[in-house]
Parts: C-alpha cells; sequence; structure tokens
C-alpha cells in the first residue's frame, strides 16, 4: 500500500519554531554597539540560518577587526543562551502543528543550526518535548547549508529523507533541506524565497494542518 503522509516532518528552530528572531537582532545589536555599528534588519538577513562561524566572522569584518570572528561567535551564543533560557515563545501556528503531528503519531524532528547550548536552552520552555531527535551544530561536522543535519536526524528517525518534509524559514536552511532530498515548506519573513517543483512558500504555519500536508503530500 502506498504511503499516505511523509515518514516525518522536520522542524527548523531559530524563527520558524521558536520566535527567537527579535532575540538574536537584539543580541546582534548590543554586541555590536560598543563598538560604533549600529546593526540592522540588513545585517540580520545576511546572516540569517547561519553558520554562526559565519555571523562572528561578519561582526568583526563590520567592527572594523575589533575582535576576532571567533570572539564574537562565542560572544554571541552566550548572549542568546541567556535570552532563550529566560523567554522562548512558539512562531504562530508552530504549537499546534507540532501538538497535531504528534497526536497523528507522525515521527518529528527539529534541526538547528544553534550550538546545542542554544537548542536546550530554547527547549528548556517546551515540556513534554514532543521531538523524537533533535540535532544542533554540535551534532554534525557541516551545519547548514549543508543537509547533514537533517540526513542525520532521518537516519535516527529510521526514515526515508526523500519522503518527508523539511520546514524552514532561511534562504539558508531551505538550501540544506533542498539539498536532503526533501520536500520542503518554507516560511520566509526576512529574505524572499522562491517555490519550485520540491519547495512550497507560505505565510505562515498557521496556514498548516495535518489534513492540508496530507492532500499536499498526494499531490506533491
Amino acid at each position: 500500500m502506498a504511503s499516505q503522509f511523509f515518514d516525518a516532518v522536520f522542524f527548523d528552530m531559530d524563527g520558524l519554531t521558536i520566535n527567537s528572531e527579535p532575540q538574536w537582532l537584539e543580541a546582534e545589536q548590543e554586541l555590536t554597539a560598543p563598538y560604533g555599528y549600529k546593526w540592522t534588519l540588513e545585517d540580520q538577513a545576511y546572516c540569517l540560518g547561519g553558520p554562526l562561524t559565519k555571523l562572528g566572522k561578519y561582526i568583526s569584518d563590520v567592527t572594523n577587526g575589533a575582535e576576532s570572528g571567533e570572539y564574537f561567535h562565542r560572544s554571541i551564543v552566550d548572549l542568546m543562551t541567556k535570552k532563550v533560557s529566560e523567554q522562548a515563545v512558539f512562531m504562530p501556528g508552530a504549537r499546534e502543528l507540532i501538538s497535531n503531528l504528534h497526536l497523528a503519531g507522525i515521527p518529528i524532528a527539529l534541526v538547528s543550526a544553534s550550538p546545542r547550548v542554544i537548542v536546550d536552552a530554547a527547549l528548556s520552555h517546551v515540556k513534554p518535548i514532543p521531538f523524537k531527535v533533535t540535532v544542533s551544530s554540535d551534532d554534525v561536522q557541516k551545519t547548514k547549508p549543508d543537509p547533514e543535519g537533517y540526513l542525520k536526524a532521518a537516519e535516527q528517525l529510521g526514515v526515508s529523507i526523500r519522503n518527508s518534509l523539511i520546514l524552514e524559514d532561511s534562504a539558508t536552511g531551505v538550501a540544506a533541506a533542498r539539498a536532503s532530498g526533501a520536500r520542503v515548506i518554507a516560511v520566509p519573513h526576512l529574505v524572499q524565497i522562491n517555490a519550485d517543483h520540491q519547495t512550497k512558500v507560505i505565510k505562515s504555519l498557521e496556514e498548516l494542518s495535518v489534513d492540508l500536508l496530507r492532500e499536499w503530500f498526494i499531490a506533491w
């Protein structure tokens, strides 16, 4: 009998599951302000989705090498860990979709370009944790835009990535999702992402339901 639904659904974390992009913007502004640089939404959009080594180097560059990229990398991780430890809010529609997929018995996983310390800090607000697998940048050799995180999560779940669905919000994340071979739904908010044969684009997770995803799976 042919499958009637995705083998699994994979969620990105920052900006897709957890509304942490305002916290990232705040942390980046706090980090660069002492060096006389005014961090903008354009800066955030350029660095959106990681990897954090890119963000650290970018901050070092725009602050004229005031500190090394490694220094800014460590500093932003420390700032963000503190912020999400204090507060982590779901994106609109995320909690409901995750809950309904979980109730339907669909395996779900979280795959993030953030390090384990930030992932765990965010998930400390989510009880019980519905994800069967969580993969951070610390758990792979190559983070997004490389698909390794998604491939590893699929392997741990024992599912076919090509028969799975990935939800992403950034161009970097969508690149990783497409490279994995999965089908992709993008929910962009700071950057433009175009639909293609592998990718649907929506405005909010509030648009999705298990029934709609089942219809899309059959028609895709």
